[in-house]
């Protein structure tokens, strides 16, 4: 019976001087919800960084405030101002990400979208840089785009106005334009693997803003022996890194990296580059994680942003209808549409971005990590503190959108009719891990949005009385699954 007192008692200390310090420690930080030991103050939004947690984390504690990850402090930034601000001022001091527990068991730091330090630098410039060389934002990537939209096309013309659920081949004519510049190859509609491929990555992003995944990095040893989500995530990467591996095993037996076609190709010639090369971070694991982080980046966004796009489409027919004015009236039923005729297209473009921004399917960036002691918008900031910005807030600030909550291409035009670009139109982030697939993602959504309203009208289907357009919250925010019919026009 002491024993038990005795233990109880030294926990209950050292809750309590854990407390004490934790409190010390928030001092020098931005205002935020009481940390506690263990959980720290993420219980305050309910375990989910969603659109009303964090705004009333802002209403109650200002546009900049502090939330704890366990014992670990993170800044939220709130607003256009704030956002950018915090994301550009000092931006290569806070360009480091966090190397969680579940980044770690998803990632182990390699790659581009969560390494750091030299190997980000490394994978980064080489794998953008490449992507450059495959022709991404130049007539080598639109002719790309050009092919999966006219196979779009052709899904809704062969389903002859029936009422289809378009999200899935959505996500193929988008992920295909990404699998040909990295594997090479296209995939078919009714391929398997290409099914498995894409439910994997489903089945990682659903887990990527769930309340589990904070659960699992307060409670590592807790996740680590529980069946769940977690061990969910992980096969399904397994899965997609042994497909890629396999890939990388094929393109070595045909030998071409005198003569690369693609992504692997160039990375396979820049390993026998660098085999003697002190410090060279090019190796196996990288390469996989790479195209691993390319696949996700170059289909998930735009596949989802599309899917919002013919869904706004229903609900605002009268906006269709003055897009399909548009293409009329400059372009050719039978013109080819490419990228370059945006700038013919003022109304059209204006919507383009309207979607990108009312949609907001990025609600907060990845954490960023502070690399070195800094000052973020006045506040001194030490070195490993996460920086998490919250893009919605700025993409819906009232200060900056005459309109924040309604879906108005306006928002794009200024009284002549011409486009116009916005500061607060934030979509891709800012700062040094800004999206720097920011043209590629334009341009897929430009070329097989205009393809498809150029063809048909789409339209309710018979009997449905009510469009949902709620969103599912999650790493990206989908819309729910519904149904359309592409009548020809």
């Amino acid at each position: 019976m002491m024993i038990s007192v005795i233990l109880i008692s030294l926990v209950l200390f050292l809750l309590s001087a854990q407390f004490l310090n934790m409190q010390w420690k928030s001092r020098g930080f931005p205002p935020g919800p009481t940390p506690f030991p263990i959980i720290g103050s993420i219980w305050w939004i309910n375990f989910r960084a969603d659109h009303q947690g964090l705004k009333k984390l802002a209403k109650t504690y200002g546009n900049i405030c502090t939330l704890w990850l366990g014992h670990r402090p993170m800044m939220v930034l709130y607003g256009f101002q704030a956002v950018k601000n915090g994301l550009t001022d000092n931006s290569e001091d806070v360009s480091g990400r966090l190397q969680t527990y579940v980044f770690n068991k998803l990632a182990d730091g390699k790659g581009i979208l969560v390494s750091n330090g030299l190997i980000w630098k490394q994978q980064r410039h080489f794998g953008f840089g490449t992507l450059r060389k495959l022709g991404m934002g130049n007539k080598g990537m639109e002719r790309g785009i050009q092919t999966e939209a006219r196979y779009l096309v052709e899904f809704f013309r062969d389903k002859e106005g029936e009422a289809v659920d378009p999200s899935f081949p959505i996500v193929h004519a988008v992920s295909n334009v990404i699998c040909a510049v990295v594997f090479g190859h296209r995939f078919s509609l009714e391929d398997k693997t290409f099914h498995q491929l894409i439910e994997a990555f489903d089945c990682i992003v659903a887990f990527g803003n769930s309340r589990f995944y904070y659960i699992c990095e307060m409670f590592p040893w807790f996740a680590e022996h529980l069946p769940g989500p977690l061990q969910k995530a992980r096969f399904s990467r397994d899965f997609v890194c042994s497909f890629v591996r396999q890939e990388i095993k094929s393109h070595r037996e045909k030998g071409r990296i005198d003569e690369p076609e693609d992504f692997i190709d160039f990375y396979l010639k820049q390993l026998e580059k660098t085999k003697n090369v002190p410090n060279s971070t090019f190796d196996e694991d990288n390469m996989v994680q790479s195209v691993f982080d390319l696949f996700l980046g170059g289909s998930e966004t735009t596949a989802t942003t599309l899917r919002w796009a013919l869904l706004y489409m229903l609900v605002y027919p009268d906006i269709q209808d003055k897009v399909q004015k548009e293409l009329d009236a400059v372009l050719s039923p039978s013109h080819l549409i490419c990228y370059e005729d945006r700038k013919k297209l003022p109304y059209t473009n204006a919507v383009v971005h309207e979607i990108l921004r009312f949609s907001s399917i990025v609600l907060i960036t990845i954490p960023r990590e502070a690399v070195k002691d800094t000052a973020v918008l006045g506040y001194h900031v030490p070195k490993g503190t996460l920086i998490m910005a919250n893009v919605d807030s700025a993409l819906f600030d009232p200060d900056y959108w005459e309109t924040p909550h309604q879906f108005n291409p306006g928002h794009f035009l200024d009284k002549g009719g011409n486009f116009v670009t916005r500061e607060a139109f934030l979509a891709f982030s800012a700062g040094h891990r800004a999206c720097p697939g920011e043209t590629m993602a334009k341009m897929e959504l430009f070329i097989m949005f205009c393809s498809l309203l150029q063809k048909f009208k789409f339209t309710v289907p018979e009997g449905v009385k009510e469009i949902n357009t709620d969103l599912i919250f999650g790493s990206t925010m989908k819309p729910h699954p519904y149904k359309l019919c592409a009548v020809l026009r």
